[in-house]
């Protein structure tokens, strides 16, 4: 299946990726030769059981650990040795399994605040954030896009779990990301929430190089362009949801027990 208005997939631009990515903590192998690619246009769904190595993958991917060894190139540049910072600078944004807000502060200036990361000049931070244009502007754009200008001016603390993770992508959506690395967005969700995500998803994959790391299986299906499958660090399984709904591989190993 291919992006929505995208003809074909090999048209699609890579914007990550990853060949033989591995990463070792002392003798465990967290993650062990994982190649993925991750094209604008495209949702890329990881799945598998706990512990095999999805949330690794994703720390590796957004600069947060660094790989052991591999390859990692983002627009074509290897960043294998990049601080964390320069993925961010270079358009990777993410969100993480547990809801990552500022409770106390309301949903524009959470949002605000991670445009502000981006936008502002570091010789102006000690400015007025009040009096910061872009950052605003920016914030106002990201909260409209998930669907929360209802809610800009509440206090993040009082928003359902569903609406903290539509927040959470605004914020990823503020610093202006080319690839969105999303770790579990639906955990907790009910299938009204569940389904609203769904299509901001869906939505979010015309324009962005998506990966999508889910335990619902149904919602997997549904929105993925393309699928991996992990177990014990490795990849089990590459291909469409129906290559990967039709492996006797990862029927044994993983949707058998899941389901």
């Amino acid at each position: 299946m291919s992006a929505p208005g995208i003809a074909d997939p090999a048209l699609l631009r890579p914007a990550l990726e990853a060949v033989g990515l591995t990463k070792r903590f002392g003798g465990l192998v967290a993650v062990g030769g994982v190649s993925l690619t991750l094209r604008v246009g495209e949702l890329h769904a990881v799945i598998g059981p706990n512990g095999a190595g999805k949330s690794t993958l994703t720390n590796l991917l957004s600069g947060e650990l660094r790989p052991t060894s591999g390859e990692l190139r983002v627009n074509g540049e290897d960043a294998m040795r990049w601080p964390a910072w320069r993925f961010a600078r270079a358009g990777i944004g993410r969100s993480f399994q547990r809801t990552d807000v500022l409770r106390e502060m309301t949903v524009l200036e959470n949002v605000r605040l991670a445009a502000q990361a981006r936008l502002t000049p570091a010789r102006r931070l000690l400015r007025s954030a009040a009096a910061e244009g872009p950052p605003i502007a920016a914030a106002e754009v990201a909260i409209a896009r998930v669907g929360l200008s209802a809610a800009a001016g509440r206090v993040a603390g009082t928003l359902s779990h569903g609406q903290q993770r539509q927040l959470e992508i605004a914020m990823a959506l503020a610093a202006g990301p080319t690839v969105l690395l999303l770790d579990e967005p639906l955990a907790g969700m009910g299938p009204e929430e569940s389904e609203r995500l769904a299509a901001l998803l869906r939505e979010l994959a015309r324009d962005h190089a998506l990966l999508l790391i889910e335990h619902d299986m149904d919602v997997v299906f549904a929105v993925a362009d393309c699928m991996t499958v992990m177990v014990d660090g490795q990849v089990l399984e590459h291909g469409t949801p129906a290559q990967v709904r039709g492996s006797a591989a990862v029927r044994d190993a993983y949707l058998g027990h899941a389901a």
